[in-house]
Formats: C-alpha cells, structure tokens, sequence
C-alpha cells in the first residue's frame, strides 16, 4: 500500500518573476509582496474598465479561496457597474483567469447592448 500525500497548502501566495504562484506560509512575505503589488500593478490580470470604475476587472487574490480542498484559487474577475454589477467568477490558474475576463466582458458588452 502506499502512502498518500496530499500537496502541502499555503494559506498566502506571491508571483515569482515569470507571474507564477509561488506559495508561502510567511504573512510577512506575502504582506511585503502584495503592498509592492498592488502599487505596481502587479496583480492585475486585466481590466476593462471605464473613467468612472465601470467594467470587468481580473486581479491575482494572493489568498487561496478553495475553501473545500482542490487545487488552489487565486484569480478572480469581477464586475463593478452594468447590468452585471457583482458578477464574480474565480479561478485556479492565469490562463483560465484570462479566458474567464474575455467571456465575462463579452457578457457585459451583450448586456449593455440590449439596455
């Protein structure tokens, strides 16, 4: 029989130089990264949004919000403004965060289309 081992959880996480996820279980670390982050823009995946904040915004979370096991959450889009305000979808890696922000737009622009 052999033995299980499940991968080890971190409860924070950074992007290394090539924007991958880099787990770490120092809130110092990732306390440091994310300020850094969030002044040079590092979290952003991509944002669509207008003068006023309204639009389709996709950010790297740095906590893991796969709150039931799984592989970890670390992107999420979300919607300010439209028809859509509040929409949020989340993510376990950049290219699906990615793909999730275009069809998410898509749906805003089709929603404000039929207004």
């Amino acid at each position: 029989m052999s033995a299980h081992h499940s991968p080890q959880r971190f409860r924070y996480y950074v992007l290394d130089a090539d924007g991958e996820p880099v787990g770490t279980n120092d809130a110092m670390v990732w306390a440091r990264w994310f300020e850094a982050a969030r002044t040079d823009g590092t979290r952003i995946v991509r944002q669509d949004l207008d003068a006023a904040g309204v639009g389709v915004s996709t950010v790297f979370l740095g906590l893991d919000q796969s709150w039931h096991g799984g592989p970890p959450v670390l992107w999420e889009t979300l919607v300010f403004g439209t028809p859509l305000d509040g929409e949020m979808r989340r993510y376990t890696s950049k290219a699906d965060a990615i793909r999730g922000h275009a069809e998410m737009l898509a749906l805003v622009r089709d929603a404000l289309d039929k207004e």
